[in-house]
């Protein structure tokens, strides 16, 4: 039922964010939202106020969930097995997607205003319901990530269709920030490539915390990297539902303490 109400939630989210930018949902509710179709498609700047907004939301969890399991570890006077460096991580990875598209555009008041309105509340929200059920907390962003996924991809599916020309022209150039962060190659640092890098991390939060969701919350994180033993990382951005816990702590029970 906890797993059931977490995608209800989502898809309550994605249907209130393809009605502000336009995208018109013909899949009944039950489709990804790669099956969305627009009353026309998107531009470049409905592109990116869509990825502002859906970047300054998923920066959230990670930092909500790192906290309160910190505060936990030191009035408790115990390690936390590794979870908090990751979903700090996690946090970091996703404000920096925000920082690139902020250098390609900038919100007006609305937005801001919209921006701080929704941080305040999912905040909050999300700070009550990890208090409640940390599982179904995981399980709800391990959803929310797969959607942001199908965003990605859909966006993907409308530069190869030629639908965004700016950002196929040959002068085009993605912010520098990105450059750096992501070490990318020349010859790759299109905005084609930027994409392809952010879904790749956002296919990655999604298998990180469904494993998450599927773990106790004294079991040893399999994603820190002493734990690491067949390349997890990896293997959780292609398994949307994540690694089972058995195959999750498999050979990390020993490594576990040293993370803290």
């Amino acid at each position: 039922m906890g797993d059931h109400f977490a995608w209800r939630l989502v898809r309550t989210c994605r249907w209130a964010m393809d009605f502000v930018t336009g995208m018109k949902s013909d899949d009944e509710g039950h489709r990804p939202s790669t099956a969305a179709v627009a009353h026309k498609p998107l531009s470049e700047s409905q592109w990116l106020v869509r990825f502002i907004f859906l970047e300054s939301i998923a920066g959230v969890p990670g930092m909500v969930a790192g906290t309160l399991r910190h505060l936990h570890s030191i009035r408790r006077l115990q390690p936390d097995q590794g979870w908090i460096k990751t979903l700090l991580e996690e946090s970091y990875n996703e404000r920096m997607h925000l920082l690139t598209f902020l250098d390609m555009y900038k919100p007006g008041w609305l937005m801001r205003a919209l921006i701080f309105v929704g941080q305040g509340v999912f905040y909050n929200a999300m700070f009550v319901g990890y208090l409640v059920s940390p599982r179904i907390c995981h399980r709800f962003v391990g959803y929310l990530e797969e959607e942001a996924v199908h965003t990605y991809t859909r966006c993907l599916r409308e530069i190869d269709r030629g639908n965004l020309p700016t950002w196929t022209r040959p002068g085009f150039r993605i912010p520098d920030i990105a450059v750096q962060y992501w070490d990318m190659k020349p010859g790759r640092r299109t905005m084609r490539d930027l994409i392809l890098y952010i879904r790749a991390d956002e296919a990655s939060h999604r298998g990180v915390n469904h494993t998450l969701s599927n773990l106790r919350q004294t079991d040893p994180n399999p994603f820190v990297a002493e734990h690491i033993q067949s390349k997890h990382m990896e293997i959780a951005a292609t398994k949307p539902a994540g690694l089972e816990r058995e195959e999750a702590v498999r050979g990390s029970t020993r490594a576990s303490r040293k993370s803290g």
